[in-house]
């Protein structure tokens, strides 16, 4: 029984740890967030996203948003030498700044956690994968430089989500894409 305790005490912090609140920008306006944006910088603790992250370049993503609400983002990554262009659509969950999607069968929960809207933007990804579950922190910029205080804030929101700084990418500027 005395075994048991310790063991049961890591299990609900665990439970604990999943279910706290991943805050949303309050009131997001899609006007404004609508546009071109770099992803600077990724946590993520995705299998393949850790075994490419030295290897990954900063990629462009364009976001707009249907009449109906939902976000749809258009990424150009640079990869194997070339442009990959991938197409992302996220339906409107009912809560401001909280998006769901489905890709490659598998659901995905986007969040925007923060944003000035002409500076930066910090989304929060969640894959519930039967195989593979993961999460993801990016940081999007307006330009290609990020700011040494903007990246010191990204690094301190990224254990707040459960990973690790061993899981960050910052990716250098590309002008491939």
């Amino acid at each position: 029984m005395t075994v048991a305790l310790p063991s049961l005490a890591l299990a609900l912090l665990c439970l604990l740890r999943a279910g706290a609140e991943v805050p949303v920008q309050p009131d997001l306006d899609t006007e404004k967030f609508a546009g071109m944006w770099y992803v600077t910088a990724t946590a993520s603790n995705c299998s393949i996203f850790l075994e490419m992250k030295d290897r990954l370049k900063s990629s462009i993503t364009t976001i707009s948003f249907t009449p109906e609400g939902d976000l749809a983002m258009k990424l150009i990554w640079p990869l194997l030498d070339k442009c990959q262009k991938f197409e992302l659509l996220f339906q409107q969950s009912g809560q401001a700044g909280h998006y769901m999607g489905t890709c490659a069968q598998e659901k995905r929960d986007l969040l925007v956690m923060e944003t000035d809207y002409s500076h930066y933007a910090i989304l929060h990804e969640v894959h519930h994968s039967e195989t593979e579950p993961s999460t993801a922190l990016q940081l999007l910029t307006r330009e290609q430089y990020v700011s040494p205080q903007l990246l010191q804030k990204f690094m301190e929101l990224i254990p707040t989500v459960g990973l690790t700084k061993d899981t960050l990418a910052i990716l250098p500027n590309s002008g491939e894409c």
